[in-house]
């Protein structure tokens, strides 16, 4: 089976006021995968807050920057470069960035879908391919 080079500048960037997501491989940009991956960028202070995957189970592995991880609705803890996480499908988490530098993740859902419902969220805005997607603060300056 031939293999298909996945090359970022020719996706589109999926825009949040907690920070971005590259799409690397998604059910609408790869024929019919079992798993999607996608590139998370938290910004500063900011987080993806409670949120669940309820046909998907969700592998978080964490590149830069520093943060808490909640998962089930426990404890949250912290997480650094290195380290993973797994959160079985339908457990509610959250990924919250502490630190002064953006927070890189990788997380790959499986099976394959759940970045489709990102696309639903209120702040969701979509940049073109080869466009950079703007960094913003809030007005209060936090």
């Amino acid at each position: 089976m031939p293999s298909k080079l996945i090359d970022p500048a020719a996706l589109p960037t999926m825009t949040f006021e907690w920070g971005v997501i590259k799409p690397l491989v998604a059910t609408d940009n790869t024929d019919d995968p079992a798993v999607s991956m996608m590139h998370v960028v938290l910004l500063p202070g900011q987080g993806h807050e409670r949120h669940n995957h309820p046909e998907s189970d969700e592998i978080l592995y964490f590149l830069s920057g520093e943060g808490d991880q909640m998962v089930d609705d426990g404890e949250p803890f912290p997480v650094r470069p290195g380290q993973a996480v797994f959160i079985p499908k339908g457990a509610f988490h959250s990924t919250i960035n502490h630190g002064w530098e953006p927070m890189a993740i990788l997380a790959i859902y499986a099976p394959a879908g759940a970045e489709e419902v990102l696309k639903t969220l209120p702040d969701y805005e979509e940049v073109a391919p080869g466009q950079a997607p703007p960094l913003a603060r809030s007005a209060s300056g936090s």
